[in-house]
């Protein structure tokens, strides 16, 4: 379990309600009162389109098969070899439809992960680092965003820390939490 305030969570949530939200206000009127009119064409319209991290639809990777679409005729008759075939043929479909998509996922997180690392510099915190802490609860904004100078006594990962507090309170922080405190002497020439 990860106790970092930085662990990943609720990212698909997150990223499905920045698209349904935008969408719904390209359609939603002045007075924004007939948003739910919308819901059923939006939902259809993202569980149909092919997104770029998979490379299929939604609906694809839930059922195995494209979506039968209102103005596509059902056919009305299936031929099988056997039984069994119509089964076999979702399952084998489904199974390459999801190695498809852990494939585009995979390549765009390499992806994202190189056009992050391009603009990002790697703090390099060590043992005994004298470091300044975000204070997350309870900050009006014009007050002091970091908290009085906490020590590295513990690395656990090159982005997890544990700090002791002048208290000598001991906290798991992330790198992206904490500031390297410089002295004085540092800057003087």
């Amino acid at each position: 379990m990860l106790n970092t305030k930085q662990c990943a969570r609720r990212g698909q949530t997150e990223r499905w309600n920045s698209t349904f939200v935008t969408q719904i206000a390209k359609y939603c009127n002045t007075d924004l009162n007939n948003w739910d009119t919308f819901l059923p064409s939006i939902v259809y319209a993202y569980n149909n389109g092919i997104h770029s991290s998979t490379g299929l639809s939604p609906y694809q990777l839930a059922f195995g098969r494209r979506q039968r679409h209102p103005f596509n005729p059902h056919a009305t008759t299936f031929v099988f070899s056997k039984p069994h075939d119509y089964w076999t043929q979702v399952i084998q479909y489904r199974t390459a439809a999801l190695k498809q998509a852990k494939q585009h996922i995979i390549h765009q997180q390499e992806l994202s992960k190189t056009r992050f690392d391009k603009n990002r510099s790697h703090p390099n915190f060590v043992l005994g680092d004298l470091v300044w802490t975000k204070v997350f609860v309870g900050r009006h904004k014009l007050k002091a965003r970091y908290t009085s100078p906490a020590r590295i006594v513990r690395i656990l990962s090159p982005l997890s820390f544990i700090v002791e507090d002048e208290h000598l309170q001991q906290f798991q922080v992330h790198s992206n939490d904490i500031r390297r405190v410089y002295s004085r002497e540092s800057f003087q020439t």
